[in-house]
């Protein structure tokens, strides 16, 4: 279990989180999604088993510090949004980072995603307020290297499949997150290859009412011994 803190305009929700899920392959486009998995096969990462994949991991990978550690230099992160649910059956829109170990990844991607804390926000808004647009939300990361910040990813969520669609795939067509449910939604494109950086932002803007949550973390390094 992972206990977090989302900050709301009804106040701030504790949240024991008890069940953490990460949704892979999720983009709209099954098209540009095979090409991908074949982009992938070409350099070693084993193809899925199904489309999309939902993969578990330990709920207490789930941090909201602002460092977390990993093992060796090989490691990135990638914004994607996270769905939460609560006792009361709302569920809470933020944003994190499925930062994941690539070099682990080469040989297995659910291994790679268990190996690395998954940084979340503590700005959370109702996901029935943006649930209307929500294809207009912009997704977006930048990445430090040194003094340097670049803008890592950008764009609209929608190319990826929406979260009912996600959450009602892994509940077995039920709709809606049990409370400690917690699901990050999948990710865009890297601009510029995927790629350690010494900080990750990530952040989800909500055009429509004017919005943003970001999160700003950095990986610290641990030496890998034999």
């Amino acid at each position: 279990m992972s206990v977090i803190s989302l900050d709301t305009t009804e106040g701030t929700r504790r949240i024991d989180v008890t069940e953490l899920v990460i949704a892979g392959w999720a983009g709209r486009d099954r098209h540009h999604v095979e090409e991908h998995i074949r982009e992938l096969e070409a350099i070693g990462v084993p193809r899925p088993s199904r489309v999309p994949l939902f993969y578990r991991l330990s709920a207490q990978m789930l941090t909201q510090d602002e460092t977390i550690e990993v093992l060796g230099p090989d490691s990135s992160g990638e914004a994607e949004a996270v769905l939460v649910g609560d006792t009361d059956g709302t569920i809470w829109v933020t944003v994190g980072s499925d930062h994941t170990d690539r070099r682990v990844e080469a040989y297995s991607v659910a291994v790679s995603k268990q190996m690395c804390p998954k940084p979340v926000a503590r700005d959370a808004w109702r996901f029935d307020e943006v649930a209307p647009h929500w294809d207009r939300l912009i997704l977006r990361s930048r990445a430090v290297f040194g003094i340097r910040t670049v803008l890592y990813q950008e764009g609209p969520v929608n190319g990826l499949l929406d979260p009912r669609e996600l959450v009602r795939d892994y509940n077995a067509g039920r709709d809606g997150l049990a409370p400690g449910q917690a699901m990050l939604c999948g990710t865009l494109a890297v601009i510029g290859g995927i790629r350690p950086a010494d900080a990750f932002e990530v952040q989800l803007e909500d055009p429509v009412l004017g919005r943003r949550i970001t999160h700003r973390y950095t990986p610290k390094i641990l030496p890998v011994v034999a």
